[in-house]
């Protein structure tokens, strides 16, 4: 026998509530997961820094150089980097560089522009945060210009 709207099922006031509560429950865990994905969207680029300050710390200059430059065979091809090579980067980040030996580091913020993320850090306990730039497509660090 065939469903019609003289024959229809009894409605059940539970049914509806249950089904209410899923729907519920599906909309709250979206939501959530959205601002979850909303507040660490950047936590990919402040992860590569917080690597690379740890490499410094250990001062394992040539690693953290690779971290720099995203390249861990760069010096097979040393020539590849014109623009930042090894010696400025350890003129810069080692011992005699503007922050001295780096002891201590703490991530102070980041936000994403264009096409990378600025992530600041605080260095030995400065007050005035370091900036570094994270290109997006390629994960090298520069400094900030902003």
């Amino acid at each position: 026998m065939s469903t019609t709207i003289f024959t229809a099922r009894e409605y059940d006031p539970e049914k509806e509530r249950r089904r209410r509560q899923r729907i519920i429950a599906v909309v709250s865990i979206l939501v959530i997961l959205a601002a979850l994905g909303y507040a660490f969207r950047n936590w990919p680029y402040e992860h590569r820094v917080e690597n690379f300050f740890n490499v410094l710390e250990k001062k394992d200059f040539k690693a953290a150089y690779a971290i720099w430059q995203n390249d861990p065979a760069w010096e097979q091809h040393a020539n590849k980097y014109p623009n930042y090579p090894f010696s400025e980067f350890y003129r810069d980040w080692g011992p005699g560089g503007e922050w001295g030996v780096i002891s201590s580091h703490q991530l102070a913020g980041s936000a994403a522009m264009g096409s990378g993320v600025i992530v600041a850090v605080r260095i030995n306990g400065r007050v005035e945060p370091t900036r570094l730039w994270v290109e997006k497509k390629d994960k090298t660090l520069t400094f900030s210009q902003y």
